[in-house]
């Protein structure tokens, strides 16, 4: 291993030749073994350099120093256990130490077989050296010239090396013996090339002389010991690897203040006081004397029926004079303390509550509904409607001293059993003017069909006016006239009468009952609210036919007869005022039609104020009224209409007597129609 380092230590020297000092690989160098011997560890480096080359002498170096270590490990066992069973070679490390282990093993063997150790195994450089190592342990004293035979004991070239002329002409790194033949300085030996020497790692080899607990680290030419534990606050490690007290007296490290002394012990130092205190006197850590409490820190320092009094500096003993506690008082001999019964006092101490004597105190018999508190020792009361909120009452919960009580909220009354709450009828304290419905909790008035409840009082009922209400000009379709709870109608007197449904005026049809005025030769026709008379007499060349009908006689030699009407027909019409416009009210035409027929219907007479309009159909004619008539009236129409069938042409005359009356008011819905 440590030629392995000799090696790195000159190519990282080539490596640094343009600038940067050889010691600075060496500082990097020594860096990785001290963290090696520190933290057993070479995973995180700390980096000193940004050089890379340092970064490599680093890991380099702290490998190396785990590889000798693990390595010594493996003699040790190999070297103690004879055996090297017990160590794995899962892991690198765990390999590093069996194999040093078993080459360790290699070498004991040779030695008991006799063999030289120097024989030459194809195990490899580094088992070599430990096979050797190990063959020769206790084969010879002299461990450098077992292993080599060309090591020198001193530096200086004593113990038998000559010195004088170089006979190796330089050639050699450590010492001359003779022509061409090189030796090595102790802890060093000879490199293959027979010129060159290198570190013999102690360590590796198990050639240390470190005892129990101790750490071989190698060095060049040379090796030490360090102990594996520190040595501990107030000691200090010596170069012999000892532990050694740190006089902390000596060196000034120590904190007594100016009243002390310093005192070194193992380890440690006390700081003893320069002045010392009188009896019955201790100093404190500030070096001032305080009085001692004898009674306190002495065990019965008075005899038996005494007490101790402290003093300053000292205390007396005093009789014992007898204190009774709470509860207690002396005897009338003075000597012993008896009970107090608190309950036969001028005092009640449980305020009414039964009260019961205990040794040096009293208890109370708190009655149902109290608590006894025994911190002020009275008999307090239980909020029930606290504790049990929403499980003693219906309703609400009153506490009461020792108790409760429970109470309806407004519309409900107690119930028998205290507690729940039953609803009141209050209908059956008649509070309504007329009609009652219990409600729960609370009750509710109505009013009979044409009263309202007063809305101030809500309770008494007020006429409902229907005649003034804003539909009550057409609740009756004539008049109406209110009544206390209701309303009835009434129709003129005349030619109406009312309906059945007691709001609507019905039109007498006087023709049917017989209550007209018409003689035998006139006609009655019926209209809204009352009749006419009607007669009519054919004009000449005409004969009546039944009683609505004038037919042309035959004509002669008269020229105008041709152009009369065949057939001259009286009709009667009615309807009320405000009638919709063209809305047809008549219609005529022949009784067949046939193919070429030509009809044409026209109002001749009657129709000066443009009421009235008259319009062809397929079939004849019809008429219909074109304005609207908005005031009752009399109109006599002529509706004349001509028949051209081939070369013949038949005129028919209408004569319409219209009888426009006065509308019947509607009745619209009402809510207090029965």
């Amino acid at each position: 291993m440590a030629l392995r380092v000799a090696l790195l230590c000159s190519l990282f020297g080539l490596l640094l030749g343009q600038g940067e000092k050889h010691t600075a690989v060496d500082d990097c160098c020594k860096n990785g073994q001290k963290h090696a011997n520190d933290n057993n560890d070479c995973a995180s480096l700390p980096l000193i350099s940004s050089s890379m080359t340092c970064r490599i002498a680093q890991e380099q170096c702290c490998v190396s120093v785990l590889e000798d270590n693990m390595c010594s490990t493996g003699i040790n066992v190999a070297k103690d256990q004879g055996v090297c069973d017990s160590l794995l070679a899962g892991t690198c490390e765990t390999k590093t130490t069996k194999t040093c282990c078993d080459c360790c093993l290699l070498g004991k063997e040779a030695q008991e077989l006799n063999i030289p150790c120097d024989h030459n195994l194809s195990v490899g450089y580094q088992c070599s050296l430990v096979s050797r190592a190990c063959c020769m342990d206790g084969a010879s004293d002299n461990q450098t010239a077992a292993l080599g035979q060309s090591e020198l004991p001193n530096q200086d070239g004593s113990a038998g090396v000559a010195v004088g002329v170089d006979p190796c002409k330089g050639k050699c790194d450590h010492v001359c013996v003779g022509i061409d033949s090189c030796a090595c300085m102790k802890g060093y030996k000879l490199k293959p090339d027979g010129r060159s020497c290198e570190d013999i790692n102690e360590c590796l080899l198990g050639s240390s002389n470190c005892r129990g607990g101790e750490r071989c680290i190698n060095t060049e030419g040379s090796f030490r010991c360090m102990r594996e534990v520190s040595c501990g606050t107030g000691y200090e490690l010596t170069e012999n690897n000892d532990c050694k007290d740190i006089d902390e007296c000596e060196t000034g490290i120590h904190n007594c203040g100016e009243q002390f002394t310093c005192q070194n012990t193992q380890g440690s130092f006390r700081c003893t006081p320069k002045n010392t205190c009188g009896s019955g006197f201790i100093q404190d850590a500030l070096g001032s004397c305080i009085d001692i409490n004898e009674c306190v820190s002495q065990s019965s320092p008075c005899h038996r029926g005494q007490i101790c009094v402290n003093t300053v500096g000292s205390y007396i003993c005093q009789r014992n004079s007898v204190n009774c506690g709470r509860g207690y008082h002396l005897n009338e001999e003075g000597t012993r303390c008896v009970d107090i019964d608190e309950c036969k006092g001028a005092e009640q101490v449980c305020s009414g509550h039964a009260c019961i004597n205990q040794l040096g105190s009293y208890r109370c018999e708190c009655e149902t509904g109290y608590n006894f508190n025994s911190i002020n020792r009275l008999c307090e009361d239980i909020n029930e409607c606290r504790h049990y909120p929403g499980r003693l009452c219906g309703h609400k919960c009153d506490n009461t001293p020792g108790s409760y009580k429970c109470s309806c909220t407004t519309g409900f009354q107690l119930a028998r059993d205290g507690r729940n709450c039953d609803d009141v009828n209050e209908c059956e304290s008649n509070p309504c003017s007329q009609e009652c419905a219990n409600v729960y909790g609370s009750y509710q008035c109505y009013c009979r069909r044409g009263y309202q409840l007063n809305d101030i009082d809500a309770m008494s009922c007020e006429d409902i006016d229907e005649c003034a209400l804003p539909t009550g000009g057409h609740i009756c379709s004539y008049r109406c006239h209110n009544t206390p709870g209701s309303f009835h109608c009434s129709c003129p007197a005349n030619g109406y009468t009312l309906a059945v449904n007691g709001r609507s005026c019905q039109d007498v049809d006087e023709c049917v009952t017989g209550r007209h005025t018409c003689t035998e030769n006139e006609s009655c026709f019926n209209i809204q609210g009352g009749y006419r008379c009607l007669s009519f007499d054919c004009p000449n060349n005409y004969r009546r036919v039944g009683q609505t009908r004038c037919e042309r006689l035959l004509c002669n030699d008269s020229v105008v007869c041709p152009i009369l009407p065949l057939r001259i027909t009286y009709y009667y019409l009615t309807f009320p005022t405000n009638i919709p416009v063209f809305t047809n009210i008549f219609r005529m035409g022949p009784s067949h039609t046939m193919p070429g027929d030509d009809i044409q219907v026209a109002l001749t007479a009657g129709n000066e104020g443009g009421f009235f309009k008259a319009e062809r159909t397929p079939t004849g004619g019809v008429m219909s009224v074109g304005r609207l008539i908005d005031k009752p009236q009399d109109f006599k129409l002529d509706l004349e209409m001509r028949l051209r069938r081939y070369s013949t042409v038949s005129i028919y005359l209408a004569k319409i007597l219209v009888f426009v009356t006065q509308e019947e008011p509607k009745v619209p819905y009402n809510p207090f129609q029965e």
